[in-house]
């Protein structure tokens, strides 16, 4: 597949798996003109799935436990950024939830924030069994959709968003020799949103 013109491979690779499943994540939920949409999870694929929103047009809400991901995320576009599902609830809820966190209570706490006839996108993968209130669903008529890349064409949106400069993947770049070491930083969790090997 040729890369639209202006895009560096580097810039390109995360979009191919963190930025794919963001954007699918979000076009599975249909979100319609003048809704908020939320993202728990700011890391890989949570920065680019609060760029993907925010380029669409909607009013995006950032939902983070990590004080240091503020003013990164707030860069990349966040309209607010709020703690958990309660203080999603205050700030007057979203329509559409994109759970990117491999935290499964993460995302289960942010259907309190989850507003009537709203719709939860599960696309981060915990260990962990996902909660769900029947009474939360049944009373606000939610709905919890699962979501990888579901289609091509969504592919080339990402890559188009990015190649005319709406999206950015945060990345950290390393020579395939420091593979190992990059490694580690990733089960650490200290990588930055993306790790790139570059050969």
């Amino acid at each position: 597949m040729l890369l639209p013109e202006g895009l560096t491979y580097e810039q390109a690779a995360p979009l191919f798996c963190a930025g794919y499943t963001a954007y699918a994540g979000l076009r599975a939920a249909d979100p319609r003109p003048g809704e908020t949409v939320a993202v728990v999870g700011i890391g890989g694929l949570g920065h680019l799935a609060v760029q993907y929103a925010k380029a669409s047009g909607f009013r995006t809400i950032a939902v983070t436990q990590s004080t240091d991901k503020e003013t990164p995320i707030s860069d990349l576009g966040a309209d607010e950024i709020v703690r958990d599902g309660r203080a999603l609830a205050a700030v007057g809820g979203a329509d559409v939830v994109l759970g990117t966190s491999r935290s499964m209570s993460a995302q289960s706490d942010a259907m309190q924030g989850l507003r009537p006839e709203g719709r939860m996108v599960i696309m981060g993968l915990g260990s962990a069994p996902l909660e769900v209130s029947a009474g939360q669903l049944i009373m606000k008529r939610a709905r919890i959709v699962g979501s990888q890349h579901n289609g091509r064409e969504y592919l080339y949106q990402v890559l188009d968003f990015a190649a005319r400069g709406k999206v950015t993947a945060v990345t950290e770049s390393y020579d395939l020799a420091e593979a190992a070491a990059v490694r580690e930083r990733l089960l650490e969790g200290a990588v930055r949103f993306r790790a790139v090997l570059v050969m």
